[in-house]
């Protein structure tokens, strides 16, 4: 579904003058028009179909889900503060649907009652989240072959995963690395089906925006632009829109080490704080970009395969691409292709990201991981644009 300028001009008076309350811009279907309400946010059936149809829930468990996430989400930084130096992690329990924050062992027992205060299941562990982070750091120093698709602090485990890709296991790059990462703090080591890919594309139809001959998605707006993936075009790069128009230039760009940049807007284009839903969902107002925690449903926007949603995997994870590591990563099990690069990331109306790169496709499933959109906001000193 291509949205014209025409299209934004008419969203943009709307949200100026507080016109749009149902959460989505331009047609819709007669299922798409029903909303129903899963905490404070404005939940469309079309986003219910897809949690449905991604998460194998039925349409009243996707929707308990999404009101018990909107409570976890409001909780966890409060939880968090009240575990203090003691704190070991956190994340959405599933099954539970509440948000379970580790301590470790040490923690006295006023601390325990404290974050048990705010809502949060306690569990007890032995590592402090400090502890794994430094584990990470360590690890993070070192020369990674590309047998080795990444690590990332694991809070239920209470541990460093360091995931190799399963057929390179007997590479004698792989064994010395996973030595020497094992020598670092509390590891374990895991495997996956394949290495990670970042999704950026030779130029196709869509909706997409070009840099060279290079086709990705747009993340989210900030004022006076738009973040992406950094693997999308170098700064001072010049950028188009999907109709061939000059959008901007690429302000700052990081790849590898990290994956993220900016877009300046300019030559008629104009930003709107909304998040594309593809006909599958109306179109997402972006309200704020509060961290989602482990185990959270997570939906993605790209040019490619339009709007796919998951679960929230693990937070802080090295991924190690072929052009070399990227830090602080987010990992999920959305799926995603080619082209879908630099695209949103959101958590009900939170901005959570943007598209870096992954494994699988999105007919046999896969992995995906996002560079967090609060890290690209204070690196340039951006503002996220919000309704």
């Amino acid at each position: 579904m291509r949205r014209t300028r025409l299209t934004y001009a008419g969203l943009a008076a709307l949200l100026a003058f507080g016109g749009w309350t149902t959460g989505g811009a331009g047609p819709a279907s007669a299922n798409d028009s029903a909303a129903t309400t899963a905490g404070s946010a404005s939940v469309s059936a079309g986003m219910l179909q897809a949690m449905q149809r991604d998460l194998g829930l039925s349409k009243e468990r996707a929707e308990a889900r999404l009101a018990a996430e909107r409570v976890a989400l409001d909780i966890a930084a409060k939880a968090r503060e009240a575990a203090g130096s003691a704190y070991g992690g956190s994340w959405f329990d599933a099954r539970s649907e509440r948000l379970t924050v580790a301590v470790t062992s040490k923690a006295p027992p006023a601390t325990v009652r404290q974050v048990r205060a705010t809502g949060a299941t306690v569990r007890t562990v032995t590592h402090s989240a400090r502890e794994l982070d430094a584990t990470r750091a360590r690890i993070d120093r070192l020369s990674a072959p590309s047998g080795v698709s990444g690590w990332h602090v694991d809070p239920v485990a209470n541990t460093v995963v360091v995931n190799v890709v399963r057929d390179r296991r007997a590479d004698n790059d792989v064994r010395r690395f996973v030595a020497r990462a094992l020598e670092a703090g509390p590891v374990t080591v895991g495997t996956v089906a394949a290495a990670p890919r970042t999704f950026a594309a030779g130029t196709v139809g869509g909706d997409p925006y070009y840099t060279g001959n290079v086709r990705c998605s747009i993340g989210f707006s900030v004022h006076g632009g738009f973040v992406t993936a950094g693997h999308c075009g170098r700064q001072g790069a010049s950028v188009r829109g999907w109709d061939g128009s000059h959008i901007g230039t690429f302000q700052g760009s990081s790849f590898p080490d990290n994956d993220y940049a900016w877009v300046s807007v300019g030559s008629g284009w104009w930003t709107v704080p909304v998040v594309l839903g593809w006909g599958t969902v109306p179109d997402r107002l972006v309200r704020g970009s509060a961290e989602a925690p482990v185990g959270t449903s997570v939906c993605r926007s790209g040019s490619t395969t339009r709007w796919h949603c998951g679960t929230v995997l693990a937070k802080n994870e090295t991924v190690n691409y072929s052009q070399g590591a990227v830090h602080q990563m987010t990992k999920t099990s959305v799926c995603a292709e080619p082209g879908d690069s630099g695209g949103s990331f959101i958590s009900g109306d939170q901005a959570q990201g943007v598209t870096s790169g992954g494994w699988g496709n999105c007919s046999g499933g896969g992995q995906t991981w996002f560079q967090p959109v609060n890290e690209i906001l204070a690196r340039y000193g951006l503002r996220l644009h919000t309704a």
